[in-house]
């Protein structure tokens, strides 16, 4: 079925091998997570951008709110009219997170497929804190524990820094993506774990300092 993955699954196995030379099969995630980050940058940059617009718009949300409240349909319309006219976009801010979902997928692979490229595959063996790296939500523990409590942490940062205009339609959806990394733990592997880990941190760090720099 996934198939069309066994390409860039081999190429990132024989990445993750060239990193642990010198580091550890954990840290070696963490680089690779980096290294996907560093490439969508720019996006997150646009991003930011598109928050800034956003924010602009709060008076005039304010405004159709007020004039439309009851009216739950013609308020979404409206709204969706005003993002459209002014160029600016509710989801633009998620279009890094649906990006790394390839990487992502690749991840989950690497350490839930027992072959790659036609022989074993070394990084089921992978361990931290005594845990293997391909071991499944609460199989996972203790680091499945350390994984979820750190989400959990990046999360609470991530709500609390979220701007005004998530009381935009589907804004309050948003404000509840960030804690379903937590739920993730319970049923991906722990590297893949630590993948989500290391992008949520990023882009919570990435959006504090993207604001600082406006």
């Amino acid at each position: 079925m996934f198939g069309f993955l066994d390409v860039p699954v081999e190429g990132a196995y024989h990445l993750i091998h060239v990193l642990t030379g010198p580091l550890s099969t954990a840290l070696a995630i963490v680089v690779f997570t980096l290294g996907v980050r560093l490439l969508l940058h720019p996006l997150a940059r646009s991003a930011a951008r598109g928050e800034r617009a956003r924010t602009a718009l709060l008076p005039e949300i304010q405004a159709l709110r007020e004039k439309h409240g009851r009216d739950r349909e013609k308020l979404a319309a409206e709204m969706t009219k005003l993002q459209q006219e002014s160029g600016t976009s509710l989801f633009v801010g998620c279009l890094p997170m649906l990006l790394q979902l390839p990487f992502f997928t690749v991840m989950y692979r690497l350490f839930t497929t027992a072959t790659i490229g036609g022989e074993p595959n070394s990084l089921l063996g992978a361990t931290l804190l005594g845990t293997p790296l391909g071991a499944h939500g609460l199989a996972g523990g203790p680091l499945v524990f350390v994984i979820a409590a750190g989400l959990a942490v990046v999360a609470w940062f991530s709500v609390r820094s979220q701007p005004a205009t998530v009381d935009a339609p589907g804004g309050k959806l948003l404000r509840l993506l960030p804690y379903g990394t937590v739920l993730a733990t319970l049923v991906v592997p722990q590297a893949a774990g630590i993948y989500l880990l290391t992008t949520t941190a990023w882009s919570a760090a990435e959006r504090a300092l993207l604001r600082r720099g406006s």
